[in-house]
């Protein structure tokens, strides 16, 4: 039924009058944003100024602006650098694969979840899969060291007893791998699935009425409903883990790295903390990072604009 001229002009009320108007009607709103906005621009807008370095020759005493100019260069010499197709092989096949498992992973154990009827078991599995997310990072890699010790460890224990050889895992770079992205799984698919558990809440309960006076099956409802009702949450998840599918974990990476796996586990991240902190080649480090950056935006507004092209969903 369409409004009257009363209705309208009352509808359209709170949004009329100039800025200062509503500024002064929503002035709650307004301050409850200050402090994030704040933060924004204190730790994530004027630390740009800084990444001038990556095209300068940076030096300490100098300063960012008293340096000299050198354009491209440093990009030039990491691109043109031995490791350089080390690195970005190893990152991407690190991010890729950890993105193939780690992305599905919690959508099928919310899916499951879902399905669980049993209140006590459904509590106490979530309990199971969402406490490892608590444990550090430090303290994770350890636990995969103590697990994965030669002759000590307990999957070394159960190799044996298997009748096979010790196996050093963390000391064969083919392993190095699944190592990282399966313990990342484990860590964080219970968070994980809480955004998915809320979507599936989130799930008119009609539809389920509807679906169950037309005889549908558990596995009809859950494909024709819970996976419908997910899908957008899924997208935006997608979205933001292909945003970062160059920033592999450098903490974990870092910690499970020796002289033996090095091959397979140095990624750009490590590699810059390497030479930018320890090597102390700042502008160098820099241009590597922002390279990194910059091929995540790229990646970003690809998979952004080709979910707004299938879907009604998207970042922008």
């Amino acid at each position: 039924m369409p409004l009257s001229k009363e209705g309208a002009k009352i509808n359209s009320q709170p949004y009329s009058g100039n800025y200062s108007q509503k500024i002064k009607r929503h002035w709650r709103m307004y301050i409850l944003i200050l402090l994030p906005l704040a933060y924004l621009i204190i730790f994530k807008y004027i630390p740009m100024y800084g990444a001038q370095i990556a095209f300068r020759d940076y030096n300490v005493m100098q300063g960012f602006s008293g340096s000299e100019w050198v354009g491209m260069k440093h990009f030039n010499d990491f691109i043109s650098s031995p490791n350089f197709w080390m690195l970005l092989k190893n990152t991407l096949l690190l991010s890729i694969f950890q993105l193939f498992v780690g992305f599905p992973a919690p959508i099928i154990l919310a899916l499951a979840l879902n399905e669980i009827r049993a209140g006590f078991f459904k509590k106490f599995t979530q309990l199971v899969t969402f406490a490892p997310y608590f444990i550090s990072t430090v303290v994770m890699v350890s636990m995969i060291m103590l697990f994965l010790t030669p002759r000590l460890g307990f999957v070394d224990l159960i190799v044996k007893g298997l009748g096979l050889e010790s196996i050093n895992f963390l000391g064969i770079p083919e392993y190095f791998k699944s190592i990282y992205v399966f313990s990342d799984v484990w860590q964080h698919v219970g968070y994980g699935a809480v955004i998915y558990l809320a979507a599936l809440a989130g799930i008119n309960p009609d539809l389920y009425e509807a679906a169950r006076v037309d005889g549908a099956s558990r596995f009809q409802k859950l494909l024709h409903i819970d996976i419908p009702g997910l899908l957008p949450a899924a997208i935006i998840m997608l979205i933001l883990n292909v945003g970062q599918i160059m920033n592999v974990g450098f903490e974990k990476i870092f910690l499970m790295q020796n002289a033996l796996n090095l091959s397979a586990s140095e990624v750009i991240s490590t590699y810059v903390y390497k030479v930018g902190l320890i090597e102390a080649n700042f502008s160098f480090s820099a241009a590597v990072g922002l390279f990194n950056s910059i091929i995540n935006l790229i990646l970003l507004l690809i998979v952004n604009f080709i979910a707004r092209r299938i879907s009604d969903t998207s970042l922008l």
